[in-house]
């Protein structure tokens, strides 16, 4: 079973024993666990959007040599863009 793949089965583990649970406290123990693995999953999964997009930037650029850290800094910019864009103007 691949790593995102095991998160997504703790993080539905977490819900369904929140959901069964009877004391508050276990409750909010249990989605405060499942919150945090939903945090770590997506922290994975833009870390994958960004290697794939730095490759893909590196391999445009004709595969320079010794420049990997800035084709992964704009990689970042690109998908945390992408990101803010998704979300919509921010209401106030």
């Amino acid at each position: 079973m691949d790593e995102q793949k095991k998160i997504e089965h703790q993080i539905e583990l977490a819900t369904r024993a929140a959901a069964l649970a009877r004391d508050e406290t276990t409750v909010r123990g249990f989605r405060s666990f499942a919150e945090e693995l939903k945090q770590k999953l997506g922290r994975m999964l833009r870390r994958g959007k960004v290697r794939a997009r730095a490759y893909e930037l590196w391999e445009r650029a004709g595969r320079p040599v010794n420049r990997d850290l800035e084709f992964w800094l704009e990689a970042e910019r690109q998908v945390e863009d992408e990101r803010e864009q998704r979300k919509g103007p921010a209401s106030f």
